[in-house]
C-alpha cells in the first residue's frame, strides 16, 4: 500500500525533502506505527522523528490523532504542532 508523505516545517527540513512515497510494511497501523517505522528509515527521519508527541498529522487532508489507523490512506501529512496568534 503506496502512501504519498507530505512533511511541513521542521520535519521537512530535518527529513530533506517535502515530499515521498513510502511503502510501508503490512503491520504498520496507526500514523505512531508509521512514524516509527519512518524514524528507520534514515539519519533525517530519525531526527525528525525521535520525539513523536510532537507530531501532528492529516490523512487524506484530515487532522487525525497519532492513533488513527491509516489503512486505504493516500496521503498522510506529518507537521510540528500549529499555533495561532
Amino acid at each position: 500500500m503506496a502512501i504519498e508523505m507530505l512533511y511541513f516545517a521542521w520535519v521537512r527540513e530535518r527529513v530533506g525533502m517535502g515530499a515521498e512515497r513510502v511503502d510501508p510494511p503490512a503491520d504498520i497501523a496507526t500514523v505512531a506505527d508509521l512514524i516509527g517505522w519512518l524514524a528507520g528509515q534514515s539519519g533525517g527521519h530519525a531526527a525528525a522523528f525521535e520525539d513523536a508527541g510532537r507530531i501532528r498529522a492529516a490523512i487524506d487532508d484530515r487532522f487525525v490523532g497519532l492513533d488513527a489507523a491509516i489503512g486505504g490512506a493516500r496521503e498522510i501529512a506529518l507537521f510540528p504542532p500549529v499555533t495561532g496568534g
